[in-house]
């Protein structure tokens, strides 16, 4: 298999190159002492008491850094796609544009991303990592706005912001500067997108600096759907101004993006594939009922609606953020930054339950269904058409999840700064609400195809007595979390080579809690919590020589439950669990620089007691600890000849350690995962460019905590190719899964025997046009 890549790799980039020099191309000739005082300079500002700058060589804990190079290379997808880039980091995007999986190098998960924290410059978009239906980068759309990412792993991380002891990426907008800075680009597809992307940066005033940009975007999706499934829209406007002790910085973001929501499909059912999507024109609209009392004389007959399943995930809401930084006095500084973030993040789709069977079958033997009782013929029943005995029907459920978020944070420190180091101390608050409502269940037989109708001549779609051939489940809620934390943190330079840091936290967490299961207007949950937990991290760093260092670092943090944990653990904190997740984390580091390499690496050791794994919304939790260790490391070569190779690598090795699956391995975790990403840059008369690529390997892994579906590993190759034309003009040409790999991210986590899975995307390839200025 990995010949096969190796092969396409450079038959592609051999022709690529022959065609270029035929042009009178030469390579680039890079002056190397540049790159390496590139690298030992580089600054990062994430995971740092009061965001102050540090050089990423001195930082005593694993950082990656992209910037907007890097980003317009990998061409992600989504939000959660671009989390590929990041060493630890296992991120399933394969859902579509929201409601990612993303999981982190010793921590457990089961779906959405409870140890994954977003910030935009340095702000918690959303103090909760995870609702349910609601991970952070749901809440976040990459366009030309952004200019950097940091991603911190472990560290410092469970003493600032917001706590979060996992991976805490920090995504950075462009600023203005004197000059004036634009691009207008356009980007199409072979899968029929349309979107246009473009940001404009300058001077407003003396010291007053602007940027505005955004996008507007359309495409029938990846997986077609038949309509324009995937829209959306985004402005963003960052000002920023100097004074003469400090600096104030205001930035809004205005989003309205959405896509299908792309699920587990009947991996049985011939012809389908990473290309199949089962939303279509002739199913995007269902009739759903739900406060289904039949019987109850108070309820004599049920509610029902209908909804647009073709609405899919995504999100409409903004977020508002800034920060001030002042010198107030001599070797004093004053930092506070704030975050409000408002707006709708619903999810709509139709969700597999149990496996697909073919009419022909079911005919012969009802038991290989036993909830599709045959009372006549099946046909469809939009079109009328006899379904034939040769075709498969499936239970699908039409989900409607409607959430109302809101939140506002602030961070607030003053530091002091000495020779020997520095001290800062530190206030943080933060509230968080949300407003939902869920209709989950709701199944109905449909054929299994691109848009395959709900069928006829099945008695539990056709009895109007009947809402679900499966289940239901139908809540209201509303949840208010309060968060305050002091923190406090010192750094010590002992000498010119060894640096030490401490640095801890007092964290208390309030929670107001109701929800009424079953829509009848009585509250089936309500809950008040109030928990004060400390956490804390100590480290070393030292300097070897001027390019190389090492460090040492150990933390002890937690994770606050939010609304969902109680509702899915409520026997467990009724019986006096707090459902807080304590997490001890070990780390050493090594970082080399120079001339031609740039090598950080990590190794970890982490132990998280207790975590919580829930199957199925309504259902219990599965309660067990777990223990993680690894390597991972983020590395280039570079040559004087415009060639390099990028590593990016995590080997680990993760346990259950306790619970019903003591002994199992931690569920959608692979072993190993490597990208190797070997780039060529070239220049002639009037043009320069670069051809790059990527081939990704990933382990198996399983796809519960039970260990029952085994996921294969798989191997990908990307391609791209970019061109500068007079220092203005920009044209690209990626192509993502070029081979065309039906690899899967996940199996059903609703139903473990059912052989249904979801593929990582197919073959796509994507063109862009732009103009610099």
């Amino acid at each position: 298999m990995i010949s096969k890549f190796l092969k396409a790799n450079l038959l592609l980039c051999g022709t690529a190159m022959a065609v270029l020099f035929a042009l009178g191309s030469s390579p680039v000739v890079y002056a190397q002492e540049d790159d390496e005082e590139e690298y030992i300079e580089e600054i990062i500002t994430t995971g740092t008491a009061g965001g102050a700058e540090v050089r990423k060589f001195d930082a005593s804990f694993a950082i990656t850094t992209m910037n907007d190079e890097d980003i317009n290379k990998f061409s992600p997808k989504s939000t959660a796609d671009l989390l590929k880039m990041i060493p630890g980091v296992w991120a399933e995007s394969s859902g579509g544009v929201s409601g990612a999986n993303v999981f982190v190098r010793g921590f457990p998960g089961g779906g959405d991303a409870p140890f994954f924290s977003l910030q935009v410059n340095g702000v918690p978009i959303f103090p909760p990592p995870t609702l349910s239906f609601l991970e952070n980068t749901t809440l976040f759309r990459i366009d030309e706005t952004v200019k950097r990412v940091e991603a911190l792993r472990g560290g410092p991380n469970p003493v600032f912001s917001n706590g979060q002891p996992g991976l805490t990426t920090n995504f950075i907008l462009r600023e203005g500067s004197e000059d004036t800075e634009g691009l207008i680009k356009y980007t199409t597809s072979d899968y029929n997108l349309r979107r246009f992307d473009g940001y404009l940066s300058g001077e407003l005033a003396d010291e007053f600096y602007y940027m505005i940009g955004g996008y507007i975007s359309s495409s029938p999706g990846i997986r077609d759907s038949g309509f324009n499934s995937d829209e959306g829209n985004q402005i963003t406007v960052n000002l920023t101004k100097d004074l003469d002790n400090g600096s104030i910085n205001v930035f809004h973001r205005q989003t309205d993006d959405s896509g299908t929501w792309y699920l587990p499909v009947a991996l049985n059912v011939p012809g389908v594939d990473a290309e199949y999507n089962q939303i279509g024109s002739l199913n995007r609209q269902r009739s759903i009922m739900f406060a289904n009392n039949f019987g109850d004389p108070a309820f004599p007959t049920p509610s029902s609606k209908t909804v647009d399943l073709g609405e899919g995930r995504g999100w409409d809401g903004s977020m508002t953020g800034g920060s001030v930084v002042f010198d107030i006095a001599d070797d004093w500084e004053l930092t506070d930054s704030f975050g409000i973030t408002s707006g709708n993040a619903d999810t709509l789709g139709l969700v597999p339950n149990g496996g697909a069977v073919q009419i022909s079958a079911l005919l012969a033997d009802p038991t290989v269904d036993t909830g599709a009782v045959v009372t006549g013929p099946i046909t469809g029943s939009v079109s009328g058409r006899a379904i034939a005995n040769s075709e498969y029907i499936q239970q699908f459920g039409a989900w409607e999840v409607r959430k109302d978020i809101e939140s506002f944070t602030n961070d607030i420190s003053v530091a002091w700064h000495q020779d020997w180091g520095s001290v800062t101390a530190g206030f943080y608050s933060a509230n968080a609400s949300t407003d939902e409502f869920w209709s989950l269940g709701n199944q109905k037989y449909e054929v299994v195809q691109v848009g395959g109708e709900v069928v006829t001549g099945i008695e539990c779609n056709d009895d109007p007595t009947i809402d679900s051939c499966g289940w239901n489940y139908d809540i209201d809620a509303r949840g208010d979390a309060t968060t305050t934390a002091l923190y406090a943190a010192t750094t010590f330079d002992i000498n010119d080579r060894l640096t030490l840091d401490v640095g801890v936290r007092s964290e208390n967490h309030e929670v107001e809690y109701t929800v009424d299961e079953g829509l009848d207007g009585v509250a089936t949950l309500v809950l008040s919590f109030d928990e004060t937990e400390f956490s804390w991290t100590a480290a070393a760093n030292y300097i070897f020589t001027d390019t190389m260092s090492g460090f040492a670092r150990v933390n002890s943090g937690s994770k606050m439950p939010y609304f969902d944990d109680f509702r899915d653990n409520r026997d467990a904190f009724n019986d006096g669990n707090k459902l807080i997740q304590n997490v001890d984390q070990y780390e050493v580091g090594f970082k080399w620089v120079t001339d031609y390499v740039s090598l950080y690496a990590t190794g970890f050791l982490t132990e998280v007691d207790p975590t919580f794994f829930v199957a199925l919304a309504g259902g219990g939790a599965v309660i067990q600890t777990q223990e993680s260790s690894g390597i991972e490391v983020d590395a280039i070569w570079e040559t004087d000849v415009g060639f390099s190779v990028s590593l990016n690598a995590t080997i680990q090795d993760s346990e259950i350690k306790s619970g019903p699956n003591n002994g199992n391995e931690t569920q959608r975790q692979p072993g190993f995962q490597l990208r190797l990403s070997p780039s060529y840059a070239f220049e002639g008369d009037n043009f320069e460019g670069s051809v790059y690529g990527t081939i990704s390997s990933v382990d198996d892994r399983w796809g519960e905590p039970e260990n029952v579906n085994k996921l294969a590993g798989y191997e990908k190759l990307d391609l791209g190719v970019i061109l500068r034309i007079n220092e203005a003009f920009v044209v690209q040409l990626s192509a993502d899964n070029i081979t065309d790999e039906d690899a899967l991210t996940e199996s059903d986590p609703r139903t473990l025997t059912a052989p249904n899975g979801r593929f990582i995307m197919p073959r796509t390839f994507k063109f862009s046009v732009g103009y610099e200025f």
